[in-house]
């Protein structure tokens, strides 16, 4: 090469490295918060890699093995380091230099430190020892096939031991400084879950469950529920709110939209407004702004999130007066007294078996009204239909669906499920910009929902209490017979007294107290006619439970979980350790045996998605806590008995000493890239999923 080519290229080198710099710099400026997280999140898994690799390459050190390179993430090398006679020598991005500038790798003794390009891993190479192949026999003592068994075994162990170390030593620390998690308390119960049938109730303190006791948090009943067998009973003691103690049992089993089987235990929740990404629509849609802190219901003070739930629930009105304690500018708080609207919600039960379960009041289910709609923006859904008038919008009321009439929710879940996979002919009553109601026609294309037998069509249901039309009456749990009403007729009266809606009925009804009443009502074929109401023969003649009709985002219910000393925070983090090991190991358990799907396992995509939420909306100190777990679960996964794991190749040792022969390189080779070839299937499988997940869930 001339020296004039030689300048040239020099110079071209130059300028790409400084415009890269550039464009680096700036990148860095114009996101300076964002790369800071980021930063932190690849800091933190180079940590845990680091510790891993670490222990492969102390304990060959001290065994006499050649480490030739130690690499804390995967290539292609960014930098590399090395110590040879001249000095230190440097190699960047030795893959993209020039032969001429970067030369050759000197032979040397020492050992050649890299950082990769790409912040999934790390590895040592040690001589004679290769990942991704066989043991290659080289006639050095220094090699690694040189050396006995047993000190094979302790060097590929190190890893997982020094995994296992670091998360104990990293939740001591967690546990010394403070770290807050949810308490094991119960938030709710799900209608019809093996909770409620237990008897459990919101207030609920979880105080044993499966024989844990100690430094309980509400992982545990989500992993005690997860991950127990089929039919087996977990035993839970619990404290109730009077103080008095409970020991029940509890089978999970699989609830709709869960991809775990669960007890139908809700995590509780505190009264305080979470941040969210909208908060001036959140101000526009409820009045409540992140921070404010629901002190009072309809002027009933309210402690607790199961307190403000039922206040709600029992409201059965258009809206409920909520009083919040907001942050003012100049310090302090002020109270605000809002209205937060409301709906009424479709059913309590999530399974949906028979009518019975359907919503009603005094056996008659109102019509159905969607609430939200997937992928609806709008508050009010009026730009979205003006936009797309055939499909389904928020505020729309449910008229026809098929060859239903007035749909209750259960015959829409049922026509919904006979119409998988084809277009869903309905027809809606909706509201022009003038509130004009007209009917219209609409479609809707039923899909199965991932991760669950249930087929959808996207919308969230509520019930239409703002007309008072009666879509069925049904025989309800509590045996109220159902009233000879037809379907889609309106009640334009109780008594004397007109309605227009089921809050003026409700109303009415109850001033007649427990005495019988009329309840008259129109068809819109000029039909008319009049029942009467038995109201004091039975229980439970209003099954409606009034809820926010826009969700309010309140943080979750969190305690500090923070040690007394260094000997407690040593007991905690050894208990917080042997959990999560023993949680992966059953975790692989269920699923081999099917019992968990592989849909839900997460990827290095969902752990960094996982982790830059953790590292942008919460303490530091709850990413050290996740950076334990998945060292833990690290140790676990590198111990699994399949090559290229740890594992895998102290079994192939074992198999040595008991041969009392290696395998050969070939059979060794077989081994080795059936192993990475099955790796590579499942961490493309599961990035797909984490994908799917992070982007379009």
């Amino acid at each position: 090469m001339s020296d004039a080519t030689g300048s040239r290229a020099r110079m071209l080198n130059g300028v790409f490295w400084t415009a890269l710099g550039a464009v680096v710099i700036y990148m860095i400026v114009r996101h300076i918060g964002v790369l800071g997280n980021v930063l932190v999140v690849l800091l933190g898994f180079g940590a845990v890699v680091l510790v891993h690799e670490f222990g492969h390459f102390l304990v060959a050190k001290l065994s006499g093995i050649r480490v030739e390179a130690f690499s804390i993430f995967m290539p292609p090398t960014l930098l590399g380091i090395r110590k040879s006679d001249a000095g230190w020598r440097f190699r960047f991005l030795p893959s993209l230099a020039s032969e001429k500038e970067d030369g050759p790798a000197e032979p040397s003794e020492a050992t050649e430190y890299r950082i990769g390009i790409f912040p999934f891993g790390g590895y040592v190479k040690l001589l004679g020892q290769e990942d991704t192949g066989p043991v290659r026999q080289i006639d050095d003592p220094r090699s690694f096939a040189r050396k006995s068994i047993g000190t094979r075994i302790a060097v590929i162990s190190a890893g997982v031991i020094f995994n296992v170390i670091s998360a104990a030593l990293i939740f001591i620390v967690v546990f010394l400084v403070g770290i807050r998690l949810p308490p094991p308390v119960v938030g709710g119960v799900l209608p019809g879950s093996p909770a409620a049938q237990a008897g459990l109730r919101a207030g609920d303190v979880v105080t044993e469950i499966a024989g844990a006791t100690k430094d309980l948090d509400f992982s545990n009943i989500t992993i005690a529920s997860a991950l127990s067998d089929v039919g087996k009973s977990v035993p839970v003691s619990v404290r109730h709110a009077d103080g008095t103690t409970e020991r029940v049992t509890l089978v999970a089993k699989e609830l709709p939209g869960s991809p775990f089987r669960e007890f139908g235990i809700v995590q509780p929740m505190s009264l305080t407004v979470a941040k969210v990404a909208q908060p001036d629509r959140l101000y526009k849609e409820t009045g409540l702004r992140p921070g404010d802190r629901i002190v009072a219901i309809n002027g009933k003070e309210v402690q607790h999130y199961w307190d403000f739930v039922e206040a709600v629930r029992d409201t059965l009105a258009p809206d409920v007066g909520v009083q919040v304690e907001r942050r003012i500018d100049k310090g302090g708080t002020e109270l605000i007294d809002i209205k937060l609207p409301l709906d009424w919600a479709a059913s309590e039960r999530a399974d949906m078996q028979t009518e019975a379960a359907l919503s009603h009041v005094y056996s008659m289910v109102p019509r159905l009204r969607v609430a939200a709609v997937e992928g609806d923006e709008s508050s009010s859904g009026a730009r979205s239909a003006a936009e797309s008038p055939s499909r389904l919008h928020t505020g729309d009321i449910i008229i026809a669906a098929g060859q239903i009439d007035n749909p209750t929710y259960k015959e829409l879940r049922d026509v919904t499920q006979e119409y998988e996979g084809k277009t869903l002919p309905m027809k809606v009553l909706r509201a022009d910009a003038n509130g004009v109601e007209q009917a219209v026609a609409v479609s809707a294309e039923p899909k199965r929902e991932r991760q669950s037998d249930r087929v959808v069509i996207g919308f969230v249901p509520a019930l239409d209490a703002e007309h008072a039309i009666v879509a069925k009456t049904i025989s309800t749990e509590s045996g109220l017979p159902p009233l000879d009403i037809p379907r889609g007729a309106r009640i334009v009266a109780v008594g004397d007294k007109p309605v227009s809606s089921f809050y003026d009925i409700i109303e009415q009804v109850r001033r007649w107290g427990n005495q019988p009443v009329t309840l008259r009502y129109q068809l819109d074929s000029g039909t008319e006619g009049g029942v009467t109401l038995q109201v004091g023969q039975t229980q439970r003649l209003i099954t409606v439970r009034s809820t926010p009709a826009k969700d309010v985002p309140l943080m979750p219910l969190e305690q500090l979980y923070q040690a007394r000393g260094p000997v407690q925070a040593i007991a905690m983090g050894y208990r917080r350790t042997v959990m999560f090991i023993a949680q992966t190991y059953i975790t692989l358990k269920q699923l081999l045996s099917g019992l968990i799907s592989p849909k839900n396992l997460m990827g290095p995509v969902g752990i960094i998605s996982v982790s830059y939420r953790i590292v942008a909306e919460q303490p530091l100190v709850n990413y050290a806590y996740f950076l334990a777990l998945i060292s833990a679960t690290i140790a676990v996964l590198n111990f699994l008995p399949i090559p290229p794991f740890d594992g895998g190749l102290v079994v192939l040792m074992l198999i040595e000493k008991i041969r009392g022969v290696a395998l050969s390189e070939r059979a060794q080779g077989i081994v080795a890239y059936t192993g990475w070839a099955l790796i590579l299937a499942l961490l493309v499988y599961v990035t797909f999923n984490d994908v799917v997940r992070t982007f379009f869930s």
